[in-house]
């Protein structure tokens, strides 16, 4: 069984490189002008996204809209045409090696080994990322998803949700300063959903950095500092007042530009702040 793993470094996060970086970096994630195409067919154009440390951005949007592709870029698994986009002080596509050691994914591929166990796709991870001392960290983490109790079993052998929670602990394994979460709460019941706020929470209030995706809305205004809707290729922040009322916000989402031409209250693109 092959296994693609484009975010993966076999190099230690520290290092003096890190503390200059780190000195160098205003903004966990800053964007500007991305714009990203797959063929003849724009994603996003012109997008602007400057998220701070200790923040939880969460995006919302349609399908097809550019969520997973914007995270995607973000950490490095796309490349952009044209734009900057700078992930925890590092140049993702000049500097790309340094942006994946810092950076966890949680998309909807687990890319986990579906023979191995639990503790073995993680001791696997952790020899990849370098962690040091390796085991203890690695029952740290089976015990922050809860599965302690299945350490041993085969990935293939689980549930999605409890799949979903190994492919949670792969990311925070090596603690990184930013994480990037595609729909993370999918799957998973509602003692793991709980689990996974709490794990966020703790997350940023650590001074680290998440955006999320999710189609929750409800979930999306109650976990997030800030709720950006994509649409029509770039990002929309709103007062978080107008956010308030989740029903507004779903027909926002799901207007079309031809609802707004007669009068309906679709969101158009703009940068950060506007």
């Amino acid at each position: 069984m092959k296994l693609v793993i484009p975010f993966l470094t076999t190099r230690p996060p520290g290092g003096p490189e890190a503390a200059v970086a780190q000195q160098k970096a205003g903004q966990a994630i800053l964007v500007e002008g991305l714009n990203k195409s797959y063929g003849d067919w724009p994603v996003l154009w012109n997008l602007n996204l400057s998220v701070g440390w200790g923040e939880f951005v969460v995006l919302l949007g349609a399908n097809g809209t550019g969520k997973t592709t914007l995270l995607r870029v973000l950490s490095t698994q796309a490349r952009p045409e044209s734009g900057m986009v700078n992930v925890a002080g590092y140049d993702c596509i000049r500097q790309a090696d340094s942006v994946r050691r810092r950076v966890g994914v949680v998309g909807h591929s687990g890319f986990l080994y579906e023979d191995l166990t639990c503790r073995e796709n993680l001791l696997f991870y952790g020899q990849l990322f370098r962690v040091e001392p390796i085991r203890p960290r690695v029952e740290a983490v089976l015990s922050l998803v809860g599965l302690t109790r299945r350490a041993d079993h085969r990935v293939k052998t689980l549930s999605h949700g409890m799949q979903k929670r190994v492919a949670i602990a792969r990311a925070i394994l090596h603690q990184p300063r930013v994480l990037l979460l595609d729909e993370p709460e999918g799957g998973l019941d509602q003692e793991s959903v709980a689990m996974l706020r709490s794990l966020l929470r703790e997350w940023t209030q650590s001074g680290r950095t998440v955006v999320m995706t999710t189609h929750n809305v409800e979930l999306g205004l109650a976990w997030a500092d800030r709720v950006a809707v994509l649409s029509d290729g770039g990002l929309q922040f709103q007062n978080r007042e107008e956010y308030r009322d989740s029903a507004k916000l779903q027909l926002s989402r799901a207007s079309s530009p031809d609802q707004a031409a007669s009068g309906g209250t679709a969101l158009t693109a703009g940068s950060p702040g506007e």
